[in-house]
C-alpha cells in the first residue's frame, strides 16, 4: 500500500507568510503579502510548499481567495508542486477541505494532476473519506468529472483503495455509480469519433481499385479495433491484437506499393500501428557484400521502420533460385526480419511475383506462422485501368505531372476502357498493369500541347485532355514497349 504523506501539520513559524496561511490570520497575511509581493509563491523549507498549498490544506478560504485573485504583476502558481509532487488541490482534498477545493476547481485547477506516487486528488479525497466518513470532497471532485478509473503508480484506482480500508458501502456505491456513468459517456464519445474514422477509412478504401478480399479484411480489422476501444471504455479487459504481417502476390503495376501506403494510414487510424510510415526496401537495402555486413544493414532498416510498415518489395530476390555451396546473404537478411516479427513493433509486408515468392515461403519454417494474410493482386482489367485513369485525374496531388489538367466529359470509364482494350494488347496490359497510366497521361498531355493552337486563350481548352489525346498517348506507349522488347 502506498504511503499517504501528512505534510499539513508540520509546525510553521506563525509570523511567516506560511504561518499566517496556516493560522488563517487573513489581515496579517494580506499585510505581509502587500509589503512583499515576492512571497506570493514562496516555498517553505523542506516541504517546498507555497502559501496556496498551506491555506488550501487548512481550508482557510479567505486567504485562498486572496491568492487566486491577486492583482500583482505575478500570478499565483495554481499547479505548484511540493516535495511529494502534490498541488494545492491535492492538499485540499487529502484533508477534506471542500470549500478550498471548490475554489481551486472553479479557478481551473487540474483535476487529474498526479503526485509523485501517481495519486490524483480523487485518490486522496477517498483516503480522507475512509478516515472521517465525510464524502463531501469526493462528491465535489465527481461533480467536476474526476476520473474514477485513474490509476496511481501501483495501478490502483480510487475505487480499488476502498478494499484497503474498513467497509464503506455508501462511498463505494457513489464511486461505482460515477464510474459507470463516465464509462457510458466515454463509449458514446467514441461512437461519434468512430463514425468519423469509418468515413475516413471508406474514403481511403475507395482509392483502391479491385482487391475485394483485401478491402473486406481492412474493414474487419477496423471494426475489431473500434469495438476494442468501446470495450475498454466500458471497463472490459481486452488483450492487444497481433500485428497482421502480410504477403502481397502479383505482377508489377498491380498496386502493391500504393496499397501498402494506404494500409499504413489505415492501420495507424484504427490503432494497430503508432505511426503511418511505410519504409520501402529491396534486396540492395538489406544485403551486404561481405560477411558481417548484412545483419547490421538489415537491422538499421528494421529500426527505421519501427512503429510502421516495413515493405519488402521483390522479396523473392532474397532467396537464390538455385542452392549454392556459398551461403547467400539474402537468407540472413530474411532471418533478421523474421526474428523481429513477433515483437509487436512493426508490420512486415513481403511483396513480389506469385511464383517466385514460393521460394521465400518455403525458405523459413516460421514464415507461414508469422505471415498470416496472403493477398493476390490480379492483373487489372481494362475497366480497372480506366477507373484508375479517372480517379488519378480527379484526385491529383501537388507533385502530379498532370496537376491542373482534367479529362473531357466524353472520357468516362466506359470510353477509356474501350480505348485501352482497342489500342493495347493483353500481353502489354499484363506486363505493365497500372504502369501504363502515368506514361500514357504524360504522352496525352504532350499531344494536347501539339494539338491546340498557340494563340488559344480558352482556359478549358488549355487544360482538357480529350479521348484523342489519350489514344495518341497509348499508341506512343505501345510502340515504345514493342521497340524495347525487340
Amino acid at each position: 500500500m502506498q504511503r499517504i504523506h501528512d505534510n499539513r501539520t508540520r509546525s510553521i513559524r506563525p509570523t511567516t507568510i506560511h504561518g499566517f496561511a496556516q493560522s488563517g490570520d487573513f489581515h496579517a497575511f494580506q499585510k505581509l503579502l502587500r509589503e512583499n509581493p515576492s512571497l506570493l509563491n514562496e516555498r517553505n523549507p523542506i516541504m517546498g510548499q507555497t502559501p496556496l498549498h498551506v491555506s488550501a490544506g487548512y481550508n482557510n478560504v479567505e486567504i485562498v481567495k486572496l491568492l487566486l485573485n491577486w492583482q500583482g504583476s505575478d500570478k499565483v502558481e495554481l499547479e505548484a508542486k511540493n516535495m511529494y509532487g502534490e498541488t494545492p488541490l491535492h492538499m485540499a482534498t487529502k484533508n477534506g477541505c471542500n470549500e478550498a477545493a471548490k475554489l481551486l476547481l472553479a479557478n481551473g485547477a487540474v483535476i487529474e494532476a498526479k503526485a509523485n506516487n501517481g495519486m490524483t486528488p480523487l485518490h486522496l479525497a477517498v483516503w480522507h473519506s475512509l478516515r472521517v466518513e465525510d464524502h463531501s470532497t469526493v462528491k465535489t471532485l465527481l461533480e467536476y468529472n474526476a476520473l474514477c478509473s485513474a490509476e496511481d503508480n501501483d495501478g490502483m484506482t480510487p475505487l480499488n483503495h476502498l478494499s484497503q480500508g474498513p467497509g464503506n458501502e455508501k462511498l463505494k456505491k457513489l464511486l461505482t455509480s460515477y464510474l459507470q456513468e463516465q464509462r457510458k459517456r466515454k463509449a458514446i464519445e467514441l461512437c461519434s469519433e468512430t463514425k468519423a474514422k469509418i468515413d475516413e477509412l471508406e474514403k481511403e478504401i475507395a482509392n483502391i481499385v479491385g482487391l475485394h478480399d483485401l478491402k473486406v479484411q481492412l474493414r474487419k480489422w477496423a471494426k475489431g479495433m473500434f469495438l476494442d476501444e468501446r470495450r475498454r471504455a466500458l471497463g472490459l479487459k481486452v488483450g492487444p491484437r497481433k500485428p497482421p504481417h502480410m504477403a502481397f502476390l502479383g505482377n508489377p503495376g498491380t498496386g502493391k506499393t500504393m496499397v501498402a501506403r494506404i494500409l499504413g494510414k489505415l492501420l495507424y487510424m484504427v490503432g494497430i500501428l503508432p505511426t503511418d510510415k511505410v519504409t520501402e526496401v529491396q534486396r540492395t537495402d538489406l544485403v551486404g557484400e561481405f560477411v558481417g555486413h548484412t545483419g547490421p544493414k538489415t537491422r538499421k532498416k528494421i529500426k527505421e521502420a519501427e512503429g510502421g510498415i516495413l515493405f519488402v518489395d521483390e522479396a523473392y530476390r532474397l532467396i537464390p533460385m538455385q542452392k549454392s555451396d556459398d551461403k547467400d546473404y539474402g537468407l540472413e537478411a530474411l532471418e533478421e526480419i523474421m526474428s523481429v516479427m513477433d515483437n509487436g513493433k512493426i508490420v512486415v509486408i513481403f511483396a513480389g511475383y506469385s511464383e517466385p515468392m514460393k521460394r521465400v515461403i518455403s525458405s523459413n519454417e516460421g514464415f507461414c506462422r508469422r505471415v498470416t494474410k496472403f493477398f493476390h493482386f490480379e492483373d487489372f482489367s481494362c475497366e480497372d485501368l480506366a477507373k484508375i485513369v479517372v480517379m488519378k485525374m480527379e484526385n491529383q496531388k501537388e507533385d502530379s505531372l498532370l496537376l491542373g489538367f482534367k479529362l473531357d466529359g466524353l472520357c468516362n470509364v466506359d470510353t477509356v476502357a474501350n480505348l485501352i482494350e482497342r489500342v493495347t494488347s493483353e500481353r502489354q496490359r499484363g506486363e505493365m498493369n497500372g504502369g501504363l497510366i502515368d506514361p500514357m497521361l504524360v504522352n496525352a498531355r504532350e499531344n494536347l500541347d501539339l494539338r491546340i493552337d498557340f494563340d488559344c486563350i480558352e482556359p478549358d481548352e488549355l487544360v482538357t485532355l480529350k479521348l484523342e489525346d489519350l489514344e495518341v498517348g497509348l499508341k506512343l506507349l505501345s510502340s515504345s514497349i514493342i521497340t524495347c522488347s525487340d
